[in-house]
C-alpha cells in the first residue's frame, strides 16, 4: 500500500504526496477578491511541504457567500489576485485547488470574529435563497425558495466560476456539496421539502448536484481532476445518510467525478456530531469501498503517524489537514522527518539551516 508521502496521480495531475490543506475559509477576501492574507496564508502551506493547497470556500455568485468577507469568482477581476497566488504555489510544489461554493440558506451571516449570526438587510447582508423556505436556526428569517430557472442560472454560475478558476491556473477543482450549503441542502429531507424534480426521492434531491457537476466536467479539462466534497451523513434521523452518500458517489464517479473529499454534518444545529480523533475517517473508508472512488479524509487528523496509517490501510487516498495545518505551516515537514521520510520532503533551500 502506499505510505502518507507517496505521489498521488489523478489525471493528468501529480500531488507530490497525500497530504492536502484542507479549504478553510478566511473571510478575509474584498468584494470576493483574495488579498495579502490569502498570498501569505496559502503560500507558506505550500512552502511547509504540502502537496496540495485547496483555497477556501469560493462563491459563484454574491448571494452565494457565507460572511461579507468570503472569496468570490463571480466576475472576471477576481481572477488575477489568485493567479498570483497560484504561481507562488507552483514554484514551491504544491498543486493549486479551489472550492466553488453557493452557501444557500446559511448565506448573509457575520465572520466568526464578528458574532456571526444572520446580517440584516439594513446592516449590508441580502436575502439567502434555498430549495425550501426552512431556516437553518429557529427564528431566523426564511431563506426564499429557488425558482428552477434559477436554479439554472446558478449551475450556469458554477460553470462561468470554473472556466475563471482555470484562467486563474488552478489544476484541481472541487464542488462544495456539504455542511448545509445549497447543494448539500437539497440532498437532505431535513432541508428540502420540495415536491418538484428537484425534492421527494432519492433521485430528485441529488439532481442539481448531479446536474451541476456533469455542466462543470464539460468544461473543465479531461486532464484536470475534479472532486466533490460531501457531508456523508447528517448525523441527525430523518437527515441525509451514508448509504445515500455512497450511491451519490458511484453516480458522480460515473460523470467524471475523480475523487470524493469526505466531511459530514452541517444540515442541522441538533446533529449529534461523535466529535473525537479521525472521526470521519470510516466515512472516507465507507466510500472508496463502496463506489469504488478515490477519497480524501478530512476531520481531527493531527498526527503523522494517524494520517499515514489512513493511506497505509486503504481507508483514504488523500489526508486533508485543517486546523493542524493552521497551527503549524510547516506540518508536512514535520511529519515527515516524524516518520523518517524527510528524503522525500524536503525544505525549501531557504528553510535548510533549520533541518540538518
Amino acid at each position: 500500500m502506499p505510505h502518507l508521502f507517496d505521489a498521488l496521480t489523478l489525471r493528468g495531475v501529480t500531488l507530490r504526496n497525500r497530504i492536502g490543506v484542507s479549504p478553510m475559509c478566511q473571510y478575509s477576501s474584498e468584494n470576493g477578491r483574495a488579498t495579502d492574507w490569502h498570498l501569505v496564508h496559502l503560500g507558506a502551506r505550500a512552502v511547509g511541504g504540502a502537496g496540495l493547497i485547496i483555497c477556501e470556500a469560493t462563491a459563484v455568485e454574491p448571494r452565494g457567500r457565507i460572511t461579507p468577507g468570503d472569496a468570490g469568482l463571480w466576475c472576471d477581476d477576481q481572477i488575477e489576485p489568485l493567479a498570483r497566488i497560484n504561481r507562488f504555489l507552483r514554484a514551491h510544489g504544491a498543486v493549486a485547488g479551489i472550492q466553488l461554493a453557493h452557501a444557500g440558506r446559511k448565506a448573509s451571516t457575520a465572520r466568526p470574529w464578528e458574532g456571526g449570526g444572520r446580517v440584516p438587510a439594513d446592516a449590508g447582508g441580502w436575502t439567502p435563497v434555498a430549495p425550501s423556505p426552512i431556516p437553518f436556526h429557529e427564528g431566523d428569517p426564511p431563506p426564499r425558495e429557488l425558482t428552477t430557472a434559477e436554479l439554472e442560472e446558478i449551475r450556469a454560475a458554477f460553470v462561468a466560476a470554473a472556466q475563471r478558476a482555470l484562467a486563474a491556473g488552478y489544476e484541481w477543482l472541487e464542488l462544495h456539496a456539504a455542511h448545509g450549503y445549497l447543494m448539500h441542502s437539497f440532498h437532505s429531507p431535513l432541508s428540502n421539502r420540495r415536491t418538484d424534480a428537484y425534492g421527494g426521492s432519492f433521485a430528485n434531491r441529488i439532481r442539481f448536484t448531479m446536474e451541476t457537476a456533469q455542466a462543470v466536467r464539460r468544461v473543465w479539462p479531461e486532464r484536470l481532476p475534479l472532486a466533490v466534497r460531501l457531508s456523508c451523513t447528517d448525523w441527525c434521523e430523518g437527515g441525509w445518510t451514508l448509504d445515500e452518500s455512497i450511491e451519490l458517489a458511484r453516480r458522480l464517479r460515473d460523470e467524471g467525478v475523480d475523487l470524493i473529499d469526505c466531511s459530514s454534518g452541517g444540515s442541522t444545529p441538533h446533529a449529534q456530531v461523535p466529535w473525537g480523533p479521525g472521526f470521519q475517517v470510516p466515512l472516507a473508508e465507507a466510500v472508496r469501498r463502496g463506489a469504488s472512488v478515490a477519497t480524501a479524509a478530512v476531520g481531527l487528523i493531527t498526527e503523522p503517524q494517524q494520517a499515514d496509517e489512513i493511506v497505509r490501510s486503504g481507508r483514504a487516498d488523500l489526508v486533508l489537514v485543517g486546523r493542524a495545518a493552521l497551527r503549524n505551516a510547516h506540518w508536512a515537514l514535520d511529519a515527515a522527518r516524524a516518520l523518517g521520510r524527510a528524503a522525500a520532503c524536503p525544505p525549501p533551500v531557504q528553510y535548510a539551516r533549520a533541518y540538518p
